[in-house]
């Protein structure tokens, strides 16, 4: 049987346990919310960091594949200057060549003023790899206090 007089619903309507627990259940759903931000932040960051540091393994593999070939080039260079009778001209373009890969595969090696050699590559992508793993290591802290908050919630 549901009450009807009114004086007894004004009496229960005013009750400041009643309006207490409300503003606690507002109070945590407002905190779940900002909780599940937080999370949310904190998946997408890790997600874009491991892309920049494959996106950098990839580009160091590129650089070092690249390398290769100018290092083998220069190594046949090298053995013609050294097996073939050539006229001085030729002589000195092989030459030349071979000083121009062996730039290059110095270049590729490491370049500071670009931050495009090897050794700047890999270091960019261990920042990332770095990164990422801090991400990951917050991310279930935010799942627990996700389950955690709606266990308050629910019991209050």
């Amino acid at each position: 049987m549901e009450n009807t007089d009114p004086t007894e619903l004004a009496e229960t309507a005013n009750n400041p346990f009643k309006t207490y627990c409300a503003l606690l259940v507002s109070v945590l759903a407002m905190v779940l919310a900002v909780n599940n931000l937080g999370g949310s932040n904190t998946g997408k960051e890790a997600m874009m960091n491991n892309i920049l540091a494959s996106n950098m393994f990839a580009f160091y593999q590129a650089k070092a594949v690249r390398q290769t070939q100018y290092k083998l080039a220069a190594d046949e260079v090298e053995i013609q200057l050294q097996t073939d009778k050539l006229t001085p001209a030729a002589k000195q373009l092989l030459s030349d060549k071979l000083a121009a890969y062996k730039k290059n595969i110095e270049r590729y090696e490491s370049e500071p003023e670009n931050g495009e050699g090897k050794k700047e590559l890999m270091a960019k992508a261990k920042a990332f790899e770095h990164e990422r793993d801090l991400a990951l290591k917050r991310d279930p802290w935010f799942d627990y206090a996700e389950g955690l908050l709606q266990l308050a919630i629910v019991l209050t």
